[in-house]
């Protein structure tokens, strides 16, 4: 097709050198900049519009079920037509629905309207989220799949650091609806980058959309090397994650405020970018599951700290390490993933995965609130980590994936 780039040099050992992941590259890495601006935008807009954690809550739960909710179909979605295709339109409606969101916060329209403008957005993440963990195999191939998701990986992490601090300066001086409405600017600059890419259609497709879905589902659960992190990422993101996100803008909106909440999520970013960066280059283990799972423990070290009120020195420390541990994880599970998971079932599978994995999430968002007015903050933001970090060590002890090697087959 004239004037797209193509992937016919899936197999070059350095991925840039392929046109068509350096424009994915570039789309990913733009859209990313300005998603890591819109937590902290949106968190304190919510509270300062609303005054309520309550409000904050459903917020982050209107958009997260939704997403849950549309990921199996995501994941067929994206199993039975180009990828590419599917990140282009995804996008166009995400950056739509952000705009909606960065108007009411910036016009001080009702709180009921940022609702279905979430429930929204969380469709099209649902869908964008299958497509890009399928996306690699069509991309790359060989030695650079790790190269490539360590690349990504660096490039949002980059974004990581510098995003949150600055959506928490915009957000302290002019209104999170600022920072909200930077990151719908980028959600069609990446559409326009993605557009750069031809990926060949997938294979025709014999069966029915729910026959896919069976496939997936049947793949997934016989695997006990993919269902059991999927159940040690459900407790930690019910728990460590959906607690973090709700109790770290409460408690800081009376002590560091948006501009140190946004430096400490930016340590984050920063531990993850020093990771990458030598992920880029470091071999992984032979048998990477067990220490990534085993670090990932340290990954609830932020949300014990943050309900014990450390001060923001050492709340930075603690999410610069959660950065580093869950750096390592991600780029050991995507290539683990896209090694051993058959390329026409990667995102299908990688569906239920992220199903899951995030079902329990609103469900801690919602509870966080709640249980804050029962226990308090400290008593939840120490249970949370706890069980966190134990879901994590448990997943550890699995045989199924203390045997895992890169370079053989997963049962």
């Amino acid at each position: 097709m004239p004037g797209l780039e193509t992937t016919a040099d899936r197999s070059a050992e350095w991925p840039l050198r392929t046109p068509a992941f350096r424009w994915f590259f570039a789309g990913r890495s733009i859209s990313t900049a300005g998603s890591f601006m819109a937590p902290v935008a949106l968190a304190f807009g919510v509270l300062d519009l609303t005054g309520s954690s309550a409000w904050l809550s459903a917020v982050l739960a209107a958009a997260v079920i939704p997403m849950v909710a549309t990921m199996l179909i995501g994941g067929a979605v994206a199993d039975r037509h180009p990828r590419d295709a599917v990140l282009r339109l995804t996008s166009l409606g995400a950056g739509v629905t952000q705009a909606g969101v960065a108007v009411v916060l910036l016009t001080h329209q009702p709180p009921a309207l940022l609702l279905p403008l979430s429930a929204l957005n969380g469709v099209f993440q649902g869908l964008t989220t299958p497509a890009l963990r399928g996306i690699l195999a069509n991309l790359v191939s060989g030695r650079a799949l790790q190269q490539a998701g360590s690349l990504l990986a660096t490039a949002g992490n980059t974004a990581r650091i510098l995003a949150p601090s600055a959506a928490g300066l915009l957000t302290a001086s002019v209104g999170g609806g600022w920072a909200i409405a930077v990151d719908a600017v980028t959600f069609p600059v990446a559409a326009a980058c993605f557009a750069r890419i031809a990926l060949p259609g997938p294979p025709p497709q014999a069966g029915s959309m729910l026959g896919d879905l069976a496939e997936g589902w049947t793949y997934f659960r016989t695997r006990t090397w993919i269902w059991s992190v999927t159940l040690a990422f459900a407790v930690f993101n019910a728990t460590t994650m959906g607690f973090w996100q709700v109790l770290g803008p409460v408690i800081t909106n009376h002590t560091i405020g948006p501009t140190g909440w946004g430096l400490a999520l930016s340590a984050r970013g920063a531990g993850a970018l020093s990771a990458g960066l030598i992920l880029v280059k470091v071999p992984l283990p032979r048998r990477p599951m067990t220490p990534a799972l085993t670090a990932m423990a340290l990954a609830a070290l932020p949300l014990l700290l943050l309900g014990t009120g450390t001060n923001l020195v050492w709340l930075s420390a603690a999410t610069f390490t959660a950065g580093v541990v869950a750096e390592f994880f991600t780029v050991v599970w995507v290539t683990v993933t896209t090694t051993h998971i058959p390329e026409r079932l990667l995102s299908r599978v990688g569906a239920h995965d992220e199903f899951w994995s995030f079902l329990a999430m609103p469900l801690g968002q919602i509870a966080a609130s709640a249980l804050t007015t029962v226990a308090g903050a400290t008593t939840v933001a120490v249970a949370g980590s706890g069980l966190g970090a134990a879901a994590m060590l448990l997943a550890a002890l699995v045989p199924a994936l203390r045997r895992l090697e890169l370079n053989s087959r997963a049962v």
